[in-house]
């Protein structure tokens, strides 16, 4: 409903709540008891409540103004449209599930390694997940604006709005990469003064420079190939390219070869490639299609 205001006030605020709690009840600070752990399981649940409160408020507060009927909608079951949103539901988030677990997995076998392999993965890891945010905006951005434009019959504005996410996601992400490879050393002494950790992080930064691009081109494109409705392709892709291919290797290359964290991160360099690609591709095969469908319907 292209409304994300109200989602990023309610995270950023949740954050700032979290961290205040956090204070409060882990060193029992403003006459609070001091729960240590247990005090950040409670900051956390209240600010997740806090978080769906705002929510809440903020749809009611869009239905008062903007009149969408939300109030009207029928509340029975509707199996057929349940149906329908398992389909599309269920593969996507074995997609999330099958990208998640895959660097899950890495670290796992990261931390069979030295406490500095696992060190310098955990920071390269937090870069290139923070980096990552911003096409996984574009994503969402893309598959609304896809998913419009496919609901009013006009594949051509689904066509730009699918690459101008791409380029958007692929163009930050080329510059991401670039300010990886020309300050790596920066980076890395950001999180640590560790000379061993730098010295292994400064390589696993030098191969998160390479895949960004390719990274940034695969969550778009899981994105606006969503706003088509299709999200079996991505998982098949992430299933094929993280599990089959680039895991094995990169285990292959971390234990066997002996080249460390190193040799893992290169199977996960080339596995974000290989869906990257397949996942352009498809798009770019879905848009012909797309294109061939409309032109054949009466208008």
């Amino acid at each position: 409903m292209n409304q994300v205001k109200p989602i990023l006030f309610a995270m950023i605020s949740a954050n700032l709540m979290n961290a205040f709690g956090n204070w409060v009840l882990i060193f029992g600070k403003l006459g609070a008891p001091a729960m240590g752990a247990e005090g950040a399981g409670w900051s956390t649940t209240l600010s997740r409540v806090y978080m769906m409160t705002v929510l809440l408020v903020a749809i009611v507060w869009h239905e008062s103004r903007e009149r969408t009927g939300l109030w009207q909608t029928p509340l029975k079951l509707e199996p057929a449209r349940i149906g329908r949103l398992l389909r599309l539901g269920c593969p996507a988030a074995m997609q999330i599930t099958l990208e998640v677990g895959v660097f899950a997995a890495a670290t796992a076998l990261a931390g069979r390694l030295t406490p500095v392999a696992l060190a310098a993965h955990q920071i390269a890891m937090q870069v290139a997940s923070l980096t990552f945010m911003v096409p996984l905006g574009m994503a969402s951005a893309g598959a609304v604006r896809v998913g419009q434009a496919l609901g009013r019959h006009d594949p051509k504005a689904a066509e730009h709005s699918g690459w101008m996410a791409l380029m958007l996601g692929a163009g930050f992400m080329g510059l991401a990469g670039l300010g990886l490879v020309s300050m790596p050393e920066f980076i890395m002494r950001i999180f640590t003064i560790d000379a061993s950790v730098i010295s292994l992080g400064f390589s696993l930064l030098l191969l998160a420079a390479v895949f960004q691009l390719f990274d940034g081109l695969q969550v778009v494109a899981t994105g606006i190939l969503r706003g088509t409705g299709d999200t079996r392709t991505p998982m098949v892709c992430n299933l094929i390219g993280h599990w089959l291919i680039g895991l094995p290797i990169g285990y292959v290359f971390c234990f066997p070869l002996g080249w460390g964290v190193f040799g893992l991160w290169i199977g996960l360099s080339l596995s974000l490639i290989l869906v990257g690609v397949a996942l352009v591709g498809v798009w770019s095969r879905r848009v012909v299609s797309l294109k061939k469908t409309w032109s054949a319907v009466p208008t």
